[in-house]
């Protein structure tokens, strides 16, 4: 087949299918514990065709396509996609380094998000592809963000479950993992995420360009790769597991009543709820730090705040609280209503001059 007709006559029905049953395979691998067959089918995916043309079609169809790397490359006509299929490879692949851009944060400071060249998200992309079936076989069970079939609403839900009843636990720890993407251990994810080490390593170690200087990346794993917020989601995977255990352990040993311990998290922002106080400063904020110690990450002191449920939190935008009634209300947060009270405000007053019926629209 001519390489220019290539893209369009890719039967992407196929490719989806293909893919799906690779990851199928490997999810069943994963819970068998068969390490090895796990190995032989993600290097299977990873050298397919179909897979690649997955890798190409995702980076070029979606929010970033029109963003370019250092290289100032983008993949826009379909032989320029086509053609990219075939530069997908393992072997001599050396990534380029990122561009360094700032974005402002809703509290005015500045996050730092380090965007790959086209080829480098590609390759990403085919890697996240066999090794998004072990995140989700793996992952914490009340873990919600950047997951399939998953979103804000379902933690908010989650909290709602564990809160709502009159027996439900009263305290809670809201926690916040101070600049998690950057700085995230590299050790700890070649030791510990099943991907191909040495294509990770590259990734881990490129460094980034920003004002024309080539800065090293020692540390974390760039906001803006497509990979990123999967091995963050990892890294932090095994937390409510060791909560559960090690909080029963303590009140066992102490003979007293074993309250049920709750965490519920988005990426890098959680809750851990208990029945009183003295269990979340004594054991679970310790276990917390040394979880987080492992994987060189620490809490935020400012953000990190032990909370009763009768005066309420702020989670995820929303504000959540148990009233005398036992009733637990959940509310758009008061940061949240001003955010968007001063977008509709600005939409308003660009648009002056048009008519009602479309101002609504």
């Amino acid at each position: 087949m001519d390489i220019h007709e290539l893209w369009s006559k890719i039967d992407w029905d196929k490719c989806e299918r293909f893919v799906q049953k690779l990851q199928a395979r490997i999810v069943k691998a994963q819970r068998e514990g068969r390490n090895n067959k796990v190995k032989a089918l993600q290097w299977m995916l990873t050298h397919s065709f179909y897979a690649k043309a997955l890798a190409v079609k995702r980076v070029t169809t979606n929010k970033g396509k029109s963003t370019s790397g250092v290289d100032k490359i983008t993949w826009s006509s379909p032989l320029a996609k086509a053609k990219a299929i075939f530069t997908l490879k393992r072997h001599g692949y050396k990534p380029q380094p990122l561009k360094r851009v700032n974005i402002k944060k809703k509290n005015g400071k500045l996050r730092p998000l380090g965007i790959p060249t086209m080829k480098d998200r590609a390759m990403q992309a085919l890697y996240l592809m066999a090794l998004d079936p072990i995140a989700e076989t793996t992952g914490d069970s009340h873990s919600y963000g950047f997951r399939r079939h998953r979103c804000t609403h379902d933690a908010i839900e989650q909290c709602y479950i564990v809160l709502s009843r009159s027996v439900a636990p009263e305290w809670i720890l809201e926690g916040d993992i101070k600049g998690c993407f950057d700085h995230i251990s590299h050790a700890w994810l070649i030791n510990n995420i099943p991907m191909d080490k040495e294509i990770l390593r590259k990734w881990l170690e490129c460094g980034y360009v920003f004002n024309g200087e080539l800065f090293p990346t020692e540390e974390g794993t760039p906001q803006g790769g497509i990979i990123s917020p999967t091995l963050a989601n990892m890294a932090l995977d095994g937390l409510q597991d060791l909560l559960e255990k090690s909080v029963k352990k303590y009140q066992v040993n102490y003979k007293k009543i074993v309250p049920k311990i709750h965490l519920v998290r988005y990426a890098d922002d959680f809750i851990v709820t208990a029945k009183d106080k003295e269990t979340i400063e004594q054991v679970i904020l310790p276990l917390v730090r040394k979880f987080l110690a492992e994987r060189g990450l620490t809490l935020s002191e400012e953000k990190t705040k032990i909370t009763h449920i009768n005066e309420g939190f702020d989670f995820l935008g929303f504000n959540i609280r148990k009233f005398r009634n036992n009733t637990l209300l959940t509310t758009p947060s008061k940061d949240a209503q001003k955010r968007f009270c001063e977008k509709i405000r600005k939409t308003i007053e660009a648009n002056k001059c048009v008519k009602q019926k479309s101002l609504i629209m």
